[in-house]
């Protein structure tokens, strides 16, 4: 039996694009699942746990707390 591995969307995120959440604005209206705001790890990335969608930050974008 031969593995089959599924290729999750990635979307990469810029300053502007943050806070980060998902759906995402170019998500179409059919697939969309309630809002969820996702927490980035320390590599810079996210995944939906509605959807899968995996979000990682684009190089140089820094994350600015409060």
């Amino acid at each position: 039996m031969s593995e089959v591995k599924q290729m999750l969307p990635t979307v990469e995120l810029g300053n502007q694009d943050l806070p980060a959440y998902c759906p995402n604005p170019a998500m179409p209206l059919w697939s969309s699942h309630p809002r969820v705001y996702l927490e980035m790890d320390h590599h810079g990335e996210a995944k939906c746990p509605y959807c899968g969608t995996l979000y990682r930050l684009k190089p140089g974008t820094v994350i600015k707390s409060h």
